[in-house]
């Protein structure tokens, strides 16, 4: 009788433990997810920043040679600033906005960094942003 009532009492509980592995595996799945996918949208992001402060210096290099050899003062050319910078963007095969204000020249670049493990779990893409900045200066 004891027997009868131990078997009842266990049987009540059959799935129970896949039930526990099934959440426990895709807990597991998706923090590894987050590790794996999250180092490559960090590199993903130093990426950007990297292109974009690199763009943003080839922009700032674009001075107004004639305006700087009659007066001696850096101006931008704000037009070849900007076509420098979307240049050096295009030539790393990276997209992104730039605008001049004065002598500085602002990069914005965008990355979409598609996941590995993290699509299994819904989330097909991150995307990180870098920006950059230089400013025409005159050397000593």
């Amino acid at each position: 009788m004891t027997t009868h009532r131990l078997r009842t009492r266990l049987g009540e509980e059959d799935g129970m433990v896949t039930a526990f592995v099934v959440i426990f595996t895709l807990a597991l799945l998706a923090m590894a997810g987050l590790v794996f996918d999250g180092g490559l949208a960090l590199s993903a992001k130093v990426r950007a920043i990297d292109d974009a402060q690199a763009a943003a210096r080839a922009g700032a290099q674009a001075i107004d040679i004639p305006l700087y050899r009659q007066s001696g003062t850096i101006t931008l050319d704000s037009a070849q600033a900007v076509a420098d910078a979307q240049g050096f963007l295009a030539a790393a095969g990276e997209h992104g906005t730039v605008t001049v204000t004065g002598e500085t020249v602002d990069v914005t670049v965008t990355i979409t960094q598609p996941t590995q493990i993290l699509s299994v779990v819904g989330v097909d893409q991150l995307t990180v942003t870098g920006a950059g900045s230089a400013t025409a200066e005159q050397g000593p």
